[in-house]
This record gives structure tokens, C-alpha cells and sequence, in this order.
């Protein structure tokens, strides 16, 4: 299983997830997923979810896993 984790949205990068002893935490790639910075999530397709979901919603706060 991997460690690291590119999550795309719409062919474009929003961020990556990093396995830390918590789960997988959220670096956005882009300024649009900013408001996800730094999140936890239990597994890296929980995050790539919570990623759709922000970008469906063009929201500026945070989803929360």
C-alpha cells in the first residue's frame, strides 16, 4: 500500500494525501483546495471524496471528513 496519493478532481490535481500515524493528511496542490489543507482523513479515497465534494459545492470552507 502506498504512502502517498495524487487526488485529482475534474483531470486536474487538487492535492495529495500523505499516510501519517493517523490517517491520510491533505496537501492541496492547487489554491482552489486550500480550504482542505492539512485535513485528515481514514484512507486516501475518503479524501479524493471530500475532494469531489468541495469542488461540486465551490465552497471556501472546509469539508469535513
Amino acid at each position: 500500500m502506498s504512502d502517498t496519493y495524487i487526488i485529482e478532481v475534474s483531470s486536474q490535481a487538487a492535492g495529495i494525501v500523505v499516510r501519517d500515524p493517523g490517517g491520510y493528511r491533505f496537501f492541496a496542490a492547487s489554491h482552489r483546495f486550500n480550504p482542505m489543507e492539512g485535513q485528515l482523513f481514514r484512507n486516501a479515497r475518503e479524501a479524493e471524496r471530500a475532494a469531489f465534494q468541495f469542488a461540486a459545492q465551490g465552497s471556501q470552507t472546509a469539508v469535513t471528513p
